[in-house]
């Protein structure tokens, strides 16, 4: 390796992590690293492997959440919380896995779409709609199920270096002052406008097709009313680590 690789390599821990891989792969084997503290210093020792098997650990810190699923409550937790908290979790752990499987749909309507028009010049007036509604529906009824995994999108620059009490406190206000009164405020709109189209048949206007827009209407307060109860999950979650000071799962 020349000098210049080298320095590069000594620079960026990428290249680094690289260049010992490309070490290994040249020479063959581990890589041997010299033993400390023992006699017969002179000796080579190879360093640790890692367990067959075994599951990476994440340490990147901008990752917002990666919670175990069914991970149980600390002991100190009053037992209501602890069974509220476990209860919606696992409603919308089961929702997160049924509304899943609108994914295939959604893939077997693009498909279809795509070989029929670009094989056989014959281009459906129905995918292109069934296309956003299956997606539409997805994205807002998986919505609670992503909050429970702690996966939402979220600016932590600030929030991680607090402790973990003052996040919980901080969580809890923000909770009780935007997310319940915006929720309820759309669970009330998006039901009555769903309800609404529902009732009486509407129909969308802006294709040849003409679908029915009452039932992916009511993925609307569906969706909201799991986002809603997972939401009153994750204050109770905050509400006890701003007592303790320590995050629950």
């Amino acid at each position: 390796m020349t000098a210049v690789a080298e320095h590069f390599r000594d620079r960026h821990p990428i290249l680094r992590v690289a260049g010992d891989e490309s070490d290994r792969a040249t020479h063959g084997g581990a890589r041997d690293i010299p033993s400390e503290g023992r006699p017969g210093g002179n000796r080579m020792a190879k360093g640790p492997e890692p367990a067959p098997n075994a599951t990476p650990v994440l340490t990147d810190e901008l990752i917002a959440g990666r919670r175990e699923t069914g991970a149980p409550m600390p002991d100190d937790m009053p037992r209501w919380m602890a069974g509220t908290i476990i209860g919606i979790d696992t409603l919308n752990l089961w929702a997160g896995r049924v509304f899943a499987w609108l994914t295939l749909p959604l893939i077997f309507t693009m498909m279809y779409e795509i070989t029929a028009r670009y094989l056989f010049t014959a281009p459906t007036v129905w995918a292109y709609d069934m296309s956003r509604f299956l997606y539409g529906a997805m994205f807002v009824l998986g919505a609670g199920y992503a909050l429970s995994k702690g996966v939402h999108i979220r600016s932590d620059f600030l929030y991680r270096n607090w402790s973990e009490r003052t996040q919980g406190l901080v969580d809890l206000v923000l909770y009780i002052v935007f997310f319940f009164p915006t929720m309820i405020i759309l669970l009330w709109v998006c039901g009555d406008w769903a309800l609404t189209s529902l009732v009486r048949g509407e129909r969308g206007m802006d294709t040849a097709w003409a679908p029915l827009l009452g039932p992916v209407r009511m993925s609307l307060p569906i969706g909201i009313a799991l986002l809603t109860l997972q939401g009153f999950a994750e204050s109770l979650r905050a509400a006890y680590a701003a007592k303790t000071g320590k995050w629950p799962q």
